[in-house]
């Protein structure tokens, strides 16, 4: 494939999923000078739970990859322990170093599900510790001296925080500082974020120029609403999906996507052809639960393989449309036949949640025993092995009593 074609091909399939570049003919011009392009990658691990919306600047550093460029994963192992204030009304909790080695080890592991680790020339992890934990207290003041406090300040986050008369500390202030500079030590050349890090990257230009190198790229990518159909994809809010799901989690959790929002999903979740989508875009609204049920095995074809998204489907739709029981539940063991109705319940969960989420379990209807709704969670029940017992829609165990 000729190089102007390569090149072609590469913006028609960032296109898709690009909401902002910083800028084209820059990027045009990196391409073209056939350059390895370094692409940094970093990432605060404070909680490291990365979601299909992650992946999307993931799926993209991956075909740069494969072209031969590589990733700079950066673990932000010291800004961590400062906290991104990124889209946060308040200060992060400081957490400690061991906890953030652990979330390092996890995310990783997540990452490898996307991005190719198996090649040095391809992929090179790196840690900010390296040069922050040993920087002298006079350069970092060099650093600070180049930028403005109304620059920082003007940050969106500050803004909403000053207007709700909110603390701003120090501390937090100096985080985009940090995030730019990484971006001159790693030499980045490109670097493809939520358009929410677009504040912190731009000051890596900042000084990437400021230092006489060439300002590196920026790739902003699309974000859509999670699948509550309210804010952006999160761990907190529990309604995002995740790369550490299951297949079958991940398909349950596709199908709680909204109407509205499955050809968002199919565009910028799954890699159906564009005149595939097209012709989806026409039927949609005829069958949406079609095409919900066929986002899915998309995302998890993508994310596993076509033999999990065909048998995740089958148990959807025999589990939740035909109402047969799954043959794959667990077995929980028991001591004795006679049971309050909370009580196996919070067994069952391990007592994980509180008593207020299990009434609310029954109030609702939401368990039985052998297809017989138990309304009461204070009610008396006998039980013998074999039982099954469904909480919830999509929780089933079956019982085994052991002792006497």
């Amino acid at each position: 494939m000729s190089a102007s074609k390569a090149k072609k091909q590469l913006l028609e399939s960032f296109s898709r999923t690009t909401d902002e570049i910083f800028s084209l003919n820059e990027f045009e011009e990196l391409i073209d000078s056939k350059k390895k392009i370094r692409i940094k990658y970093g990432v605060d691990v404070t909680s490291p739970y990365l979601h299909i919306g992650h992946a999307v600047n993931l799926w993209m550093m991956r075909e740069l990859q494969d072209l031969g460029h590589k990733v700079v994963f950066l673990i932000g192992d010291f800004t961590t322990q400062i906290g991104d204030p990124t889209g946060r009304n308040n200060t992060r909790p400081i957490i400690p170093q061991s906890e953030i080695d652990k979330n390092a080890e996890e995310f990783i592991r997540q990452a490898k599900m996307v991005l190719r680790f198996d090649d040095p020339d391809l992929l090179e992890v790196r840690r900010n510790s390296e040069w922050f934990s040993k920087y002298q207290l006079s350069e970092f003041l060099k650093l600070l001296s180049m930028v403005t406090h109304s620059r920082l300040i003007s940050r969106d986050m500050f803004q909403r925080r000053i207007k709700n008369q909110e603390d701003i500390y120090l501390h937090e202030m100096i985080y985009p500082i940090l995030q730019g500079y990484d971006s001159y030590v790693l030499e980045s050349d490109l670097t493809i974020i939520g358009s929410d890090q677009l504040f912190n990257e731009m000051l890596g230009r900042f000084y990437q120029q400021r230092f006489g190198q060439k300002p590196q790229v920026i790739i902003t990518t699309k974000i859509t609403q999670g699948i509550d159909g309210k804010a952006k994809q999160s761990k907190s809010l529990d309604n995002y999906i995740g790369l550490g799901h299951s297949s079958r989690d991940k398909f349950g959790r596709c199908m709680k996507v909204p109407d509205e929002l499955i050809m968002d999903y199919l565009k910028i979740y799954t890699k159906v052809p564009k005149e595939e989508i097209s012709m989806i875009e026409k039927e949609v609204a005829n069958d949406p639960m079609k095409w919900k049920k066929f986002l899915a095995e998309e995302i998890i074809k993508r994310y596993h393989d076509e033999a999990s998204a065909r048998s995740e489907r089958e148990w959807f739709e025999n589990t939740f449309s035909k109402k047969i029981t799954p043959e794959d539940i667990p077995t929980i063991e028991v001591g004795g036949s006679q049971w309050i109705a909370i009580d196996l319940v919070n067994k069952y969960f391990d007592n994980s949640k509180s008593s207020s989420e299990v009434r609310r379990l029954f109030k609702q209807g939401a368990v039985s025993v052998n297809g017989e709704n138990i309304p009461l969670f204070d009610a008396n029940i006998a039980i013998v092995t074999g039982d099954v017992v469904k909480v919830g829609k999509r929780n089933w165990f079956k019982i085994k009593i052991v002792g006497n």
